[in-house]
């Protein structure tokens, strides 16, 4: 018994349909109504191999010329080929009855953009008290320039473990990315929006560490008394060239390490002897002996000038050794204190 005679006429015009190929096939899908289009594409993926001989009985059914000789193998398969390259997938999915997907509710805006436009300062403080494994989460997900930025602020221990995270951390599922992502809108990124005052700030402390250190601290005083906000911060940008005393030995070996003799003794000129002391005993002891020397012969003939000029110098080199995480910065002490 021909497999023909238990083919539908569906099944037989999606057979034809088939064996014409997609050029010719894609024409004439465009003419089909759509209850039309769904039962060929049924009639199609119940379609088994059929022969030479009987696709020739159907075309002779349907009085139409057949021009290719082979069989018909997967007719499913080459049904949905022609489909896809005809139809849109949406007219596809309306055609087989597949359900749109919902759109998506929108969640809240991305955080990383605002993340990284945080200030490095605050973003490595807010960091440092977290655990290690989410300093590296977060400054995973930053650029490189405002993740290397953050990460100077934190102290060398702290910052060692976040690299060594970052180094081997494995995919985070999403879930605690999430969490992480709530914690920065909320702790970080509300904080900011509220009043980020980071800018200002930095533009004052340029401003008094141009100053003498009587003047500074007669200024942080005055400051103090009319109620001025956000004092700690300020002072944790403040550093004068007197303020050398009050560095660890260990900090302040780091700065005089990449200082010259030359600068160093202009900026002793003058000095208390106390921070002379300070000075010389975190350089090396040939060095040493040169400063001494040069001091020994007195301060005539150097202009004051140079001496303050050489003074807020080596301030600001220790201002920009702080911020890139070599040491942390004294707090400057106000008269009142």
């Amino acid at each position: 018994m021909s497999a023909t005679a238990d083919m539908t006429r569906t099944q037989k015009a999606a057979a034809i349909l088939v064996a014409m190929g997609k050029p010719s096939a894609s024409k004439l899908l465009k003419f089909f109504k759509q209850e039309e289009l769904k039962a060929l594409v049924e009639g199609a993926r119940l379609l088994r191999t059929i022969s030479q001989s009987d696709l020739e009985k159907i075309v002779a059914e349907f009085e139409a010329e057949f021009t290719e000789g082979a069989g018909l193998m997967d007719s499913g398969d080459r049904m949905d080929t022609i489909l896809s390259e005809s139809l849109s997938p949406e007219e596809v999915n309306a055609l087989m009855g597949i359900d749109q997907p919902a759109a998506v509710e929108e969640g809240p805006p991305p955080v990383w953009p605002d993340v990284e436009k945080a200030d490095p300062v605050r973003l490595g403080a807010f960091l440092g008290e977290e655990h290690p494994q989410t300093a590296a989460l977060v400054l995973s997900k930053l650029s490189p320039s405002a993740a290397a930025n953050a990460l100077l602020v934190l102290e060398k221990d702290a910052r060692n473990e976040v690299v060594k995270r970052m180094m081997s951390m494995a995919a985070i599922p999403d879930v605690a990315t999430g969490i992480i992502e709530e914690q920065l809108r909320a702790r970080l990124l509300a904080e900011s929006a509220t009043r980020d005052t980071s800018a200002g700030q930095i533009r004052v402390a340029s401003v008094l560490n141009e100053m003498d250190k009587d003047k500074l601290d007669e200024v942080m005083q005055d400051l103090e008394r009319s109620g001025a906000p956000d004092m700690e911060a300020l002072r944790s940008r403040l550093f004068a060239f007197e303020d050398v005393v009050q560095l660890t030995q260990k900090a302040r070996v780091a700065l005089f390490d990449s200082i010259s003799t030359e600068l160093v003794t202009l900026a002793l000129r003058n000095a208390p002897p106390a921070l002379t002391e300070a000075v010389l005993s975190s350089i090396g002891a040939r060095a040493r002996r040169m400063i001494e020397s040069e001091l020994g012969q007195g301060a005539d003939g150097v202009n004051a000038g140079d001496i303050v000029r050489a003074r807020k110098a080596i301030a600001a080199g220790a201002i920009r050794m702080a911020r890139e995480g070599a040491f942390e910065l004294p707090t400057v002490q106000s008269a009142a204190a």
